[in-house]
């Protein structure tokens, strides 16, 4: 897939324009909470660029009518970074709670906002969140039109094909329709499943055959192969890239034929050596201390799954400071 030109700054902060050109194929990188961070977003789009990039989710306080944001969750916002448009992505309950949100987004800065209807882990307090809201389809005729009322940029929602049901989506697509949602990003798992079994993107081709609207695929995308295949088979609109991306940032550019799609062991060695480097770097600018640095950073090694690395990255799991970590680092390259 050749890249296609990115969109201009001027592009990125447009109300009620997509946060992608007409006639590209988006490649985003997805809202993953504790990963990708301003420091892990800020290295992927020096890097490797994606098309568009995600906050992580925002979690909207239902209990707090002054305050539905967090001071630290508004610092965040912004219409873009690095001339990459930034979506804003709220999780959250009730339809007065999300809509004040909103406008607390868009007045600190948003241009692109996103609702997380899909994360199988919504905690339940008053009120369902992420992929809980599913479980009350009733509830969503009443949020979606208002908070498309509210939101004077783009509106788009990331959700599951359904809570049990790999149906229910097809119940929801006339009322995000109706409400003039912007665009879908699709993961085609339950929010039953969690991360089990595997996504089953023939339903993402048939919601794409179903709607009007853009839809982005999501799930299970960890090679430019399937990736492409994705794409091919379904007719989305674009992919979003999240644990693939998380375990080789250069899956953006293997999709736009920019990298090798299938590295041989010395180039996934660069990739690693490359990518921790750069992010111990930023994440002691972002975090304090050796301990928070090295927790964060490990994290990253959750998503990997490569026989090759596998002593490697069990010597820098096990790394007690960073001295030792980069030491360890340095037998990569």
């Amino acid at each position: 897939m050749n890249r296609e030109k990115m969109p201009s700054p001027a592009a990125a902060v447009v109300p009620g324009r997509l946060p992608w050109q007409q006639g590209e194929t988006p490649l985003m990188l997805a809202p993953m909470q504790g990963v990708t961070n301003r420091a892990m977003r800020s290295l992927f789009i020096d890097w490797v660029r994606p098309d568009v990039v995600f906050t992580e989710f925002m979690r909207v306080n239902a209990a707090a009518p002054i305050r539905r944001l967090s001071a630290g969750d508004l610092r965040e916002i912004t219409a873009s970074e690095g001339n990459v448009p930034l979506v804003v992505q709220l999780i959250g309950h009730g339809r007065e709670a999300l809509v004040s949100a909103a406008q607390a987004a868009q007045a600190a800065g948003a241009v692109h906002i996103n609702l997380n209807m899909g994360c199988p882990y919504g905690r339940m307090t008053s009120g369902l969140t992420g992929g809980g809201m599913l479980q009350r389809p009733e509830d969503l005729a009443e949020i979606i039109p208002a908070l498309r009322r509210a939101i004077d940029g783009t509106f788009s929602i990331k959700l599951r094909a359904g809570y049990d049901d790999h149906g229910q989506i097809f119940d929801l697509l006339p009322l995000f329709e109706t409400a003039s949602v912007d665009f879908l990003v699709l993961h085609p798992r339950t929010v039953v499943q969690k991360y089990g079994g595997a996504a089953d993107h023939a339903v993402t081709a048939q919601v794409v055959r179903h709607t009007r609207l853009p839809v982005i695929a999501n799930g299970d995308i960890r090679s430019a192969a399937v990736g492409l295949r994705v794409l091919q088979e379904t007719g989305a609109a674009g992919l979003m890239l999240g644990r693939g991306a998380i375990a080789d940032p250069l899956l953006f550019e293997r999709l736009r034929g920019g990298a090798n799609a299938e590295p041989d062991q010395d180039e996934r060695a660069a990739m690693l050596h490359h990518y921790l480097r750069e992010l111990l770097a930023r994440y002691g600018e972002l975090f304090c201390g050796d301990a928070q640095v090295l927790a964060k950073i490990k994290e990253v090694f959750n998503f990997m799954d490569d026989p090759f690395f596998e002593k490697t990255i069990r010597q820098l799991r096990k790394s007690k400071n960073i001295q030792a970590f980069a030491t360890a680092l340095n037998g990569l390259g």
